[in-house]
């Protein structure tokens, strides 16, 4: 079942973003310098405040047990690159035991057909370079790859593709 965030869910957000994040990027182990920003910036707080920012939009996956992914689109967003609307898909997290089960794509579509109904004729995200399974899934379902930006974490800068769709057209399944 897809639904709308509410206050209720931020934890469980939270927790959420902290495991697939550490399952897709920290494969070797992890350092102070990972951790840190990871427990600053996957709080309870910091989701609670997006779920009720007018100017995002998150939508959760739930199965019988609980949530197993979320959406976030924001609509006023500093684009990367001037080719991009103020549209940004700024997160797609399904749990990893999840993936590969439908719940992504239904999550982007959903994201999708917000941008849509907002008016939007584009959305765009950023992908890491390196997450070539993360790639795939956008690359199937229409997005191109734009262009490259940087994702910071203090004074390290990790390459990231910049992705876009033209939302008029039909999302591809």
């Amino acid at each position: 079942m897809i639904r709308k965030a509410n206050e209720r869910d931020a934890s469980t957000l939270a927790a959420v973003s902290i495991e697939v994040w550490m399952n897709t990027y920290l494969r070797m182990g992890i350092s102070a310098h990972f951790a840190d920003y990871i427990l600053s910036e996957f709080t309870a707080q910091n989701l609670r405040d997006a779920i009720g920012d007018p100017g995002k939009a998150i939508w959760v996956s739930e199965n019988g047990t609980g949530i197993d992914g979320f959406v976030t689109v924001c609509s006023s967003a500093t684009p990367p690159l001037a080719d991009c609307s103020p549209l940004e898909i700024k997160t797609l997290f399904v749990r990893p035991r999840q993936q590969s089960g439908g719940r992504g794509t239904a999550l982007l579509h959903c994201a999708l057909e917000h941008c849509r109904d907002l008016g939007g004729e584009s959305v765009w995200l950023t992908v890491n370079a390196r997450n070539s399974r993360a790639i795939g899934f956008y690359l199937r379902h229409g997005f191109n790859k734009i262009g490259t930006t940087h994702f910071r974490i203090g004074d390290q800068a990790y390459e990231n593709d910049v992705m876009k769709i033209d939302v008029r057209r039909p999302v591809a399944t």
